[in-house]
C-alpha cells in the first residue's frame, strides 16, 4: 500500500503519534500544522505523481478553520475526508458532513478505530486496500514495525532511526524490489532522490548488522541498477 495522507493537525504530540501510527501501517504521510500549510501541500499533491488518497482535517488551526480547507477539497476533488476534531456538537457534526466531510470523529479516539474508518472511507470511493505488512519474521530475522523492535536470533538489534526507516520500508514491500527513487524519496525526502551514495551507505550499515556475511547478503538484496528488495519469509536463509 503507498497511499498518500494529508494529515492537518496542529497538536504536535498527536500530530507525532497519528504520523507514526499510520507510516507502520503503509501510508505516506504528509503533515500540516496549519490552513497555510495544509493548502500548501494539497495544491502541491494534487498536481503531483503521488495524488493525495485521503484527508484527516483537524477544525481549530492557528490560523483559519477547517472547514476553509473542507470547501476547497470539495469544489476540487472528491478525495475521502476524516474531521478528527475534539467538537462535541452535534449541529457542528451533522454541518461539516452535509458540507461533504465522509466521517467525523471526536478525539480522544484509539487508532484502531481510526484506521478502520479511513479503510471505509476508501473503500467508498473505489480504493481497494491490501493489509499492511507490519511484520517480518523469517530465520532468526524478526521486524516488528508496530512495536519498533528488531531482534536477531532472539537478541536485539540496535538500528538507527534512519536505518529502521530504510528496514521498515522495506519490510513492507518485502519479496518486491524497491527502487532506488523509491527508497530515497520516503526515507530521506523527495529532494535526495538523486544521493544514491546515501542508500549505499546505509544498506551497508544494515547488512553489517543483519547479515551472516554481509559481503554476501542473503537477506537484504541487491536488483542491480534497480534498487533493493528484502527476502520473502519462505527464503531458505542462514541464521547467524
Amino acid at each position: 500500500m503507498n497511499l498518500s495522507v494529508l494529515l492537518v493537525e496542529d497538536d504536535r504530540e498527536l500530530r507525532a503519534t497519528l504520523r507514526s501510527a499510520l507510516e507502520v501501517e503503509g501510508y505516506k504521510v504528509l503533515a500540516a500544522a496549519s490552513l497555510a500549510d495544509a493548502q500548501a501541500l494539497w495544491a502541491h499533491g494534487a498536481c503531483g505523481s503521488e495524488a493525495i488518497s485521503l484527508v484527516l482535517l483537524d477544525l481549530g488551526l492557528p490560523d483559519g478553520e477547517g472547514q476553509t480547507l473542507l470547501a476547497r477539497l470539495r469544489r476540487e476533488q472528491a478525495v475521502p475526508v476524516i474531521v478528527i476534531s475534539a467538537r462535541e456538537g452535534d449541529g457542528q457534526k451533522i454541518g461539516l458532513l452535509d458540507a461533504g466531510a465522509d466521517d467525523y470523529l471526536v478525539k480522544p479516539f484509539s487508532i484502531g478505530e481510526l484506521l478502520a474508518r479511513m479503510r471505509v472511507a476508501l473503500r467508498r470511493r473505489g480504493t481497494a486496500l491490501q493489509p499492511a505488512i507490519t511484520l517480518y519474521d523469517s530465520q532468526g530475522l524478526r521486524v516488528d514495525l508496530a512495536a519498533h523492535r528488531v531482534s536477531l536470533a532472539g537478541q536485539p538489534v540496535h538500528l538507527t532511526p534512519t536505518e529502521f526507516e530504510l528496514l521498515a520500508r522495506l519490510v513492507r514491500s518485502a519479496g518486491q524490489v524497491v527502487t532506488h527513487r523509491q527508497l530515497l524519496a520516503e526515507v530521506w525526502g523527495p529532494e535526495f532522490t538523486e544521493h544514491t551514495h546515501y542508500l549505499r551507505l546505509y544498506m551497508g550499515q544494515l547488512r553489517a548488522k543483519l547479515e551472516a556475511d554481509p559481503a554476501d547478503p542473503r537477506r537484504l538484496l541487491t536488483e542491480p541498477g534497480v534498487g533493493y528488495r528484502l527476502a520473502e519469509p519462505q527464503d531458505d536463509l542462514p541464521v547467524r
